[in-house]
């Protein structure tokens, strides 16, 4: 079965770290860019920040850069979302997504996606 799991998220103050993983399982990850995307409550999902596939080339949303650091480790299967400095406005599920090789700002071309984690940043 192909499956992308999250993890990491929880209760932080603001100006908190967090690190989210995301795991998969039934496919080598390492074929796959990676995607984060987060929803806040009554909002659209958004773009966070991606990595292709050899994790040469990352992107970020603007609001992030600077703040958060993705990552990937293929011998683990795993690729990582490093959020430090976290703000009230940062509180979302936060989803991984997969698609082959190359980075998109289309969440349509996503084929695999986690259940989410949810990160509640609050005082």
């Amino acid at each position: 079965q192909l499956q992308l799991v999250e993890s990491g998220g929880g209760l932080v103050q603001p100006g908190g770290s967090l690190r989210l993983s995301c795991a998969a399982s039934g496919f080598t990850l390492g074929y796959y860019a990676i995607g984060w995307f987060r929803q806040a409550p009554g909002k659209g999902r958004e773009g966070v920040s991606c990595i292709d596939s050899s994790g040469s080339s990352t992107n970020y949303a603007h609001s992030m850069k600077g703040r958060f650091t993705i990552s990937r480790d293929n011998a683990k299967n795993t690729v990582y979302l490093q959020m430090a400095s976290l703000k009230p406005e940062d509180t979302a599920v936060y989803y991984c997504a997969a698609q082959t090789y190359y980075c998109s700002g289309d969440v349509s071309t996503y084929e695999y996606w986690g259940q989410g984690t949810q990160v509640t940043v609050s005082s």
